[in-house]
């Protein structure tokens, strides 16, 4: 296996499809806003880091989605959800990324910020994006989340916020827990969301649960999704994961995430190696690098040291990603030779 470097991983150019905008505040950032927002700081950088930061596996996903709730309090107005959007694409950049999906929930960014309206979340993040369209080539989609832990009334608004908005969303999604939120309830808006001309992928079979196949297979069939995050966990049913492959559905897999979240128990345990034996279409991503401390490329360097991912792997999973992503082929061609080598 030829050895690769920290700076050469870097220097990789990557697609990535899933990446939470709200979940992707630099740490440096967060540090500085928190008290700005009424946020005490802990007295020590450790203490600190304890607060916002998930860098140890948790117990389980729900536990994750908890310690996100720390950061949310820090999205606190229009001139900070720009700035975050801004740094969001520049780090991005940086990392090496050209191609650039973010996603968010705009539920989760207005809870507990009554100042802050969907139209104005939403209008302040895309300033932030087309500010550092300006300074960074780097082409970049927009991702409407539901989230599945609410009513269905108000996932009812988001779809009908995000169909208004299908100028600058390129999809819509599910997310949050899976267990005890079954897909088939969103079916309707999902459908509607479709039929609209937005794309969908869902967040599923994430959580090792003897039904999240099935639930993958559900998202697919009823929901409609041409994508899935995560959908690691269809290596538990075999039917299932041909199913996926037959289809040709791609899987947002996040390593590192999925270790955090303990949807598996070591790096070494992670299926992505098989899934894409089995001719799977995976994609690599890094689902919360403000809230994990990471960027793409540790992924990339997690994957090299445990799964002897090399240039070819990463080339063809960069060539996966290029294809599935959902933003306009139009802004995806200024990038192409790079990711297909055609001059």
């Amino acid at each position: 296996m030829q050895k690769l470097y920290a700076h050469n991983i870097r220097d990789l150019l990557k697609v990535e499809l899933h990446r939470h905008l709200d979940c992707s505040v630099r740490w440096s950032t967060l540090v500085e806003l928190a008290p700005q927002v009424g946020i005490p700081l802990a007295p020590t950088s450790q203490g600190q880091k304890d607060q916002f930061l998930i860098t140890e596996p948790m117990n389980d996903l729900g536990s994750v989605l908890n310690k996100f709730l720390n950061a949310q309090k820090v999205l606190a107005s229009e001139e900070i959800l720009t700035r975050i959007a801004y740094e969001a694409c520049e780090d991005a950049y940086n990392d090496g990324i050209r191609l650039l999906e973010l996603r968010y929930a705009p539920t989760f960014i207005a809870e507990g910020h009554s100042n802050l309206s969907f139209d104005s979340i939403h209008q302040a993040l895309v300033k932030g994006i087309h500010m550092a369209q300006k300074n960074f080539a780097i082409a970049v989609g927009l991702i409407c989340i539901v989230q599945r832990v609410k009513p269905f009334a108000v996932a009812e608004k988001v779809v009908d916020f995000a169909i208004a908005h299908k100028d600058s969303f390129v999809a819509l999604d599910l997310a949050d827990n899976e267990e005890g939120f079954d897909p088939k309830v969103f079916a309707p808006l999902f459908q509607k969301a479709k039929k609209a001309g937005l794309h969908i992928t869902v967040h599923s079979g994430e959580t090792p649960n003897d039904l999240a196949a099935l639930w993958v297979k559900d998202s697919v069939e009823i929901l409609g999704a041409e994508r899935i995050g995560h959908g690691i966990q269809i290596v538990r049913n075999p039917e299932i994961l041909n199913f996926i492959r037959d289809r040709r559905i791609p899987l947002e897999v996040c390593p590192i995430s999925n270790y955090l979240t303990q949807s598996f128990k070591t790096y070494e345990d992670h299926p992505i190696r098989q899934l894409l034996n089995a001719g799977v279409l995976v994609t690599i991503n890094s689902d919360d690098p403000g809230i994990f401390a990471t960027t793409l490329s540790d992924d990339y360097e997690v994957l090299h040291r445990t799964h002897a991912f090399g240039v070819e792997d990463f080339n063809r999973c960069n060539q996966i990603a290029f294809e599935a992503s959902f933003i306009p082929q139009s802004e995806k061609n200024k990038f192409k030779k790079d990711f297909f080598n055609e001059h």
